[in-house]
């Protein structure tokens, strides 16, 4: 090497010398010559003097070699949303190596990798600066290095990784003073010593045992080049992890030493061509967990060394995270204790992963069940399964509003179906719906109407949709995608999805780590991706129509709602393939993962569970109870979330409009003033493709005409109106107010009188009459009677007695007419405390509204054993405990094995139902 570097070194002089001997020409007598060298040469004095000045002012600002800075690991702090220290990393798994133990081979490959010139130079290489000056000029500064082991060793040690003026020639003054002070095998022992190697391993020593389980000298040629290779980027060149890019990174330490001479070109191919996992062995997980913030921590780790040259093990960080300490042992409490949901089985698994809605920031992860290891397998993030229809919103309707801007009444028709190649396709319940809307398809998770919606978006637009909300497709999709197939996510990604629909189509990466601090204070802020990926129309439109799966009675996400928050969400499940049922005993309720995304204003929350079924072991799978255990989880975290900061609603973009439109109108027709409120329904259409034709079916109705008197005689009120268009179905609904009081209802009947007897003296009473035709309501006809202060009272006769009412009974109502419902106790303002029959008392004991009924039998809202919302033992409640709930994912298999599908929501009978459902269908 000594030879080849002397021989180079003449060289350079003798081009030197040419190139002076070529400039020593004829002097042009001119006086514009000699101007131009004098400003030339002043301006290079000045650069010179400049550059010195700057040199020296970098220098003087360098700290001064420590000698234990430079061989022990300094210890990074991490901390939580607040800047309050969440833990301290860095003090295990380095066992240190001197250089007498460091064999041939392994130094061989590092020289000939990271500093061939290695025991040539003194401390910075000028022949390698130089090339790479020419480089960075061309390419930009920092776009190549040139730096030695012994400025690795002094960046590692001192200064931060940024490729900046300063930094370098800081680092090229102390390389020159740690020459000084030290020999070329201790710089040596420092650098492999001090270098990380991904999966915890700090130095060579530990990173040989750490992936090979060998001491350094029982370590092949391939495996020596490939832990040689890790430094440069070890999270990108994780064997483990990206097999394919650590070969690639292995083969070129081996060329390296081929060129450099180190081995011979046949010991090169030979190392080639061994595959990379040969030799490998498991990470060591024997470590317990001893915290909630583990999981968390694992993200944290990974993202720091995916930011650049840091390592958290060595390098002394402060590491800002984005963790909210309360989200994340609530999470980590429920995931492994009963005390919030009850768990089947200790091997059931569960991933959760919990997003600030608008910026992006991994606010807590669950990364399993009852985990017994530190940087173990993350349910939440390493745990990829196939999203089941979780994917619609992402994939179908999505990318229909974005693209083709359907609204939420937009018409799809469900009846019997195939995909383009001829394979059939069922919704989960076996049963075809007709004509529905998006928000019913999506609301239901149907099958076959996602996959007409992927079909009109076509498979390339609804890939790329996907793809900017942060999950790619690594190749073309199939129709298949549609129900989830072709595509494994996990929560961490589906969560990051489903944050952009509830932040006005904004997608933020994300993230764990807002910023980093080095030991010389340098502040690195993480640079996370943020972009607009869809119109704020798609947005609130989807967002919208996942509310109605969490809201509407044939909603599948209903277990989840917390009808507190305005949230919206989506559920997911897969199946299992036949053969697999088969071989397994598996009933066709079971399923193989299920799932629950949702969002509000504030948190996003993505959930999976189910088993790990390794291969060879009999698979296990989700009961129907076991099936909503997601849903549980989901409502749980988003209730604790949302005690701590209020939730605000989703915001109408001015994009989006909300029109009346006549139910089961196709094309839409809009309602007028005068449609029934019964005949209409409310939907989201984007600007400017709203419906335009308004219905004719409904007019104004007349107005009755109406006479009030009071007879002084008999002291009361005669109440009488007249409807020139009555027919027998034709009702009026009498109001009255005394005094300008609230109005009361009296009558609901298609009578055209009505006497209220004995009025108070001097009182005003007003009446109003509204008429109700064929659902249609007139406006209301008024009019007023005033009661004489002195109003004669008739005396009572002995055949002719005013007798007081009987107990119960109303003096100012009168008898219904003959056919009347019980209309006529409709009074809304009726306070009395005693009101049996009061429909609105707040204390009656038959009050069909009542709040406050202990005992009300057939209180709606009471603690009455048949309450539909109350707070007692209510037998037939929906009361979140499954016993009467909703009919969820599961069944037998689909064309697609493993791809499908959706809850069976609780629904009335279809008036076409398949009559022979294919038993191979999957079903939600």
């Amino acid at each position: 090497m000594a030879e080849k570097y002397n021989t180079r070194e003449e060289r350079r002089k003798q081009g030197q010398t040419q190139k002076m001997g070529q400039n020593k020409g004829p002097k042009k007598p001119t006086n514009m010559l000699k101007r131009i060298f004098l400003i030339l040469v002043t301006f290079g004095i000045i650069g010179l003097v400049a550059g010195g000045a700057a040199m020296a002012y970098f220098i003087s600002d360098a700290p001064e070699l420590d000698d234990k800075l430079l061989k022990d690991p300094v210890t990074s702090k991490i901390l939580d949303e607040n800047g309050k220290l969440l833990a301290e990393i860095g003090k295990e798994n380095r066992d240190y190596v001197n250089y007498e133990d460091i064999p041939d081979l392994v130094e061989e490959a590092f020289l000939a990798t990271e500093d061939s010139r290695f025991y040539e130079h003194h401390g910075v290489d000028f022949l390698r600066l130089g090339s790479a000056v020419i480089a960075n000029v061309k390419n930009g500064f920092g776009s190549e290095g040139a730096s030695t082991l012994t400025q690795q060793v002094i960046k590692r040690s001192y200064l931060t990784p940024d490729k900046t003026i300063k930094r370098k020639v800081q680092e090229m003054w102390l390389s020159i003073q740690l020459e000084r002070k030290y020999t070329k095998e201790e710089i040596f022992e420092m650098y492999v010593n001090k270098i990380f190697f991904a999966n915890r391993a700090n130095g060579i020593l530990t990173a040989s045992q750490t992936y090979y389980g060998k001491d350094l000298n029982e370590l092949k040629l391939n495996e020596a080049a490939m832990l040689v290779g890790l430094p440069q980027s070890p999270s990108r060149y994780d064997p483990y992890k990206y097999p394919e890019r650590a070969k690639e990174r292995r083969d070129i330490v081996l060329h390296l030493m081929n060129k450099h001479g180190y081995i011979t070109e046949t010991e090169m191919k030979n190392a080639q061509s061994i595959d990379i996992t040969e030799g490998l062995q498991e990470i060591d997980k024997s470590q317990i967990d001893t915290t909630a913030y583990d999981a968390f921590i694992d993200l944290v780790i990974e993202e720091v060394g995916d930011m650049g040259d840091y390592n958290v093990f060595t390098d002394g960080l402060e590491i800002q995270t984005t963790i909210d300490k309360d989200a994340q042992e609530y999470v980590y409490n429920m995931l492994n204790s009963d005390e919030i949901i009850n768990y089947p089985s200790k091997d059931l698994q569960a991933g959760v992963t919990l997003l600030d809605t608008e910026t992006g920031e991994i606010k807590a992860v669950g990364g399993g069940r009852n985990t017994t290891v530190k940087r173990g397998w993350n349910y939440a993030t390493d745990a990829k399964r196939s999203p089941g229809s979780t994917i619609k919103p992402i994939l179908d309707y999505g990318p229909a509003v974005e693209y083709l801007n359907w609204s939420t009444y937009h018409q799809i028709k469900d009846e019997e179906y195939t995909y383009s190649n001829g394979t059939p396709l069922k919704n989960a319940s076996g049963r075809h719906y007709g004509t529905v809307t998006t928000r019913e398809a999506l609301a239901r998770s149907l099958n076959i109407p996602a996959l007409k919606t992927l079909q009109a978006v076509g498979l390339d637009r609804a890939r790329d949709f996907a793809t900017d909300l942060g999950i790619p497709f690594d190749k073309e999709i199939t129709e298949s995608a549609a129900l989830g197939g072709g595509k494994d996510v996990s929560t961490l990604e589906l969560a990051g999805a489903y944050s952009s629909f509830g932040n006005n189509g904004i997608y933020n990466e994300p993230h764990s780590v807002k910023k980093i601090v080095l030991r010389d204070k340098t502040t690195i802020k993480n640079k996370t991706e943020s972009k607009p990926v869809m119109k704020d129309s798609t947005a609130f439109i989807v967002t919208d129509m996942l509310k109605s799966v969490m809201k509407e009675p044939y909603g599948t996400g209903r277990l989840a709602n917390i009808p507190s928050l305005p949230v919206a969400g989506k559920t997911g499940s897969t199946n299992f393939t036949p053969e697999q049922r088969a071989a397994n005993n598996i009933p066709s309720s079971g399923v193989k993962d299920s799932w629950m995304a949702g969002y509000t204003t504030n948190y996003t929350v993505a959930v999976w569970a189910g088993y790990d079924n390794a291969s060879g072991e009999k698979m296990e799978y989700l009961g129907e109870s076991s099936q909503r255990i997601p849903k549980f989880i989901f409502k749980n975290l988003m209730e604790h979330m949302a005690q701590s900061k209020e939730t605000k609603d989703f915001d109408q973009p001015d994009s989006v409009v909300k029109v009346g439109v006549i139910k089961g109108s196709n094309p839409a027709v809009k309602a007028n003033e005068y449609t029934p409120s019964s005949k209409v329904t409310y939907e989201y259409y984007v600007k400017g493709h709203e419906p335009t034709q308004v219905t004719t079916e409904y007019e104004k109705i007349d107005v009755p005409g109406i006479n009030a008197s009071y007879n002084q005689e008999s002291n009361e009120i005669n109440l009488s109106w007249s409807y020139p268009k009555g027919n027998g179905n034709t009702q009026f609904e009498v109001k009255m107010s005394v005094d300008g009081g609230a109005q009361s209802v009296l009558k609901k009947s298609k009578d055209t009188s009505l006497t209220i007897p004995n009025p108070t003296p001097g009182s005003k009473y007003t009446f109003s009459v509204v008429a109700l035709v064929d659902n249609q309501q007139s406006d209301p006809a008024s009019t007023s009677v005033k009661i004489p202060a002195e109003a004669v009272v008739p005396e009572d006769t002995e055949d002719e007695k005013i007798e007081d009412p009987a107990e119960g009974e109303n003096p100012e109502q009168e008898t219904p007419a003959e056919g009347e419902e019980d209309k006529q106790d409709e009074d809304k303002n009726n306070n009395g405390e005693n009101g049996n029959n009061d429909k609105n008392d707040n204390n009656g004991n038959n009050d069909k509204n009542d709040n406050n009924g202990n005992n009300g039998n057939n209180d709606n809202n009471g603690n009455g054993n048949n309450g539909n919302n109350g707070n007692g033992n209510g037998n037939n409640t929906d009361d979140g405990n499954g016993n009467n709930g909703e009919d969820v994912e599961g069944g037998d298999d689909t064309t697609d094995p493993g791809t499908v599908e959706e809850e069976k929501p609780v629904e009335t009978p279809d008036p076409d139902p398949n009559p022979d459902p294919d038993p191979n269908q999957d079903t939600e």
